[in-house]
Parts: structure tokens; sequence; C-alpha cells
């Protein structure tokens, strides 16, 4: 079935999809029925695609009006159509392609107890500045960026956040091109391969992250018969919103309590 942009500045352009089954694109009526739900939300919103696959859905809200959007693919057959399709609609400008595993990136970001990250350290507002550390991490396949920002988790957090060379994901990853820090996104759509618990442990990485600010959005898509695993995440700082069932797919709706 073709996948194309429904709406915005790349409407009607159709993307690339792969000939092999290892990819799920949504189709094209869910993702319609997704970005009415989201509506003005994803313009000028920074959207994070995990396992982007096709990357039909950043590109969407690309061509929505959002600011920025990152797709995070490891598969490289499937990253390399994701670049294609950003070429076809003219938003590659606004795109970071990063080609690795999800969940080492995903655990580059979540806080521990002492407001330290797998791959990530960062200091709360009059604490002091940390021993000198090691040049930022680089990653595979992005484009050269600062490398330091100011990030806000709940106004907590303050200026410098730096990924070590020898932890977390500076170990996996070290060489390629420099990617930006500090990180954060108001939407993030998780939606890996079905049936193999990838998702529910997306969630639990995501529910103390540095990724997600206090008016943040993470929307999972799945399978409604993996819908119980979902659910039985431990969860202390997402809580489920709302759920869409459209046909065989679920999309459930978390957001910072």
């Amino acid at each position: 079935m073709p996948i194309r942009v429904v709406a915005g500045e790349a409407k009607g352009r159709r993307l690339k999809t792969p000939k092999t089954t290892g990819t799920r694109p949504i189709i094209d009526r869910v993702k319609t029925a997704l970005f009415d739900i989201l509506s003005v939300r994803v313009e000028d919103a920074a959207f994070l695609d995990l396992f982007a696959g096709t990357g039909s859905v950043g590109i969407e809200a690309l061509s929505r009006g959002a600011a920025s959007a990152t797709f995070i693919e490891l598969n490289a057959s499937a990253l390399k159509l994701v670049r294609e399709n950003l070429q076809i609609t003219g938003l590659a400008s606004r795109a970071e392609t990063l080609q690795m595993d999800a969940f080492k990136f995903l655990q580059a970001y979540a806080i521990d107890t002492e407001g330290k990250t797998g791959g990530v350290t960062w200091h709360l507002q009059g604490s002091p500045p940390s021993a000198q550390l090691p040049p930022a991490t680089t990653l595979k396949g992005t484009t050269p960026l600062s490398e330091d920002g100011a990030m806000s988790i709940g106004g907590r957090a303050r200026r410098h956040v730096v990924a070590r060379g020898e932890a977390g994901i500076g170990a996996a990853l070290a060489g390629a091109t420099r990617v930006a820090g500090p990180k954060h996104y108001d939407i993030i759509y998780v939606a890996p391969p079905q049936y193999k618990g990838m998702a529910a442990r997306a969630l639990a990485l995501l529910d103390d992250s540095l990724l997600v600010p206090e008016t943040g959005l993470v929307i999972v898509q799945i399978h409604p018969r993996e819908r119980s695993e979902i659910v039985a995440v431990s969860l202390t700082h997402l809580a489920l919103t709302d759920e869409r069932r459209y046909g065989s797919t679920l999309l459930m709706f978390y957001e910072r309590m």
C-alpha cells in the first residue's frame, strides 16, 4: 500500500517503503487520525521518531509545521529510506537522522537518583560544575551541531549536558558526526516491531528521562494484543491520558503527571 504525506507543505508526496516485512509503516488512515488528535500541538514542536522505519510519522510532523524531527533507526536500509524520503519531501533541513539502537539512545538520557545518566551528566541549579569531562560523543549519521546548550526539565536543570566518552552511548557509538546536546522533545513517537516487548521497555526508560519535558507527550503504537504488557509497566512520572484503536493499531498517549 502506498504511503503518502497526508497534509502540510509536503502534502501528497509519496514515500518510499521497504520491500521486506521488517518494518510496519503506519497506514494513512491512522496517521490522519493521529495528527487530528495532535492538532496544533505539532506546530513548532521538537519531534522524536523512535524506531523510525520509513520515517513516515516524523516526516508528517515536519510537513505539518514541527520545528525539527530526530529519526532513530538501527537498520541501515531503513535509515537510507528515511533520508531519501526527507529529500523527496524537501524536509531534510529540519531533520536529524541517527543510525543507532533506540535503547542505547534512551539509556543515555535516563536519569538516575544522583542526577546522572548512562551517557549524560547534568547539574541542578546552584550545583557545582562537574570535573573535566571528555569531549561530547559522536553518533553515526548526524548533522554537526553545537556542543552544549540550555536544558530545562521542570525548570530545574541548567546548562551543560555532555555525553561521556567512556560510558553509555560514548563507548558504544564513538566516531562519526557530532550530535547536539542537550535534547528534549515535545512529542515522542514509539513504534517498535511488534510482540517483542520493546514498546514496554522503551516506555519504562522514557518514564524518567531527560528527553521528556514537563509538557512532553509520549505516544506508543502497538497491536491491541500488546496492551496488557504496556499497562503493566510501573510508571512514576508518566500517566496514560488517552488511547485510540484503529483496527489492528492501538495508540496510547502518555503525559507527565
